[in-house]
């Protein structure tokens, strides 16, 4: 049995229906069948087109978004500053308690090298020569 395109119509098990036939009751139907879902994209698919841009990696190279950035990276910056340059001379000055975030001793140079600095005689000098000390 074909429909109206000329397909073939499913479950006919070979049988034509020919003039006013088709348009009994239950022939009808068969003719009248819905349209098969769209078939689901796979995940391949869906993943072909996705690329640096979908990611934003390549939103810095318009030239645009980079300037922006650093304006607000500076002022950022600027405010933060400011904000703890008050905190720092308000607990200095007395006017606030002092914060957990805010250390009001002065910092220590941790690069600082000092001479008096004595190691644990791991090193060859020439004091240990002296004394007859010789690596094994």
């Amino acid at each position: 049995m074909l429909d109206h395109e000329g397909k073939e119509v499913p479950g006919n098990r070979g049988y034509k229906y020919f003039g006013a036939t088709r348009d009994l009751p239950g022939v009808r139907e068969l003719f009248e069948q819905p349209p098969p879902p769209p078939a689901r994209k796979t995940r391949a698919e869906l993943m072909k087109d996705i690329d640096a841009d979908y990611y934003g990696y390549r939103d810095e190279d318009d030239g645009i978004l980079v300037p922006l950035e650093v304006d607000a990276e500076k002022k950022a910056i600027e405010t933060k500053v400011e904000e703890w340059k008050a905190k720092k001379q308000a607990i200095l000055h007395g006017e606030a308690p002092p914060s957990v975030d805010i250390d009001t001793t002065p910092e220590e140079d941790i690069y600082a090298v000092s001479k008096t600095d004595n190691h644990s005689g791991d090193e060859e000098g020439p004091e240990s020569q002296k004394n007859g000390n010789r690596p094994l």
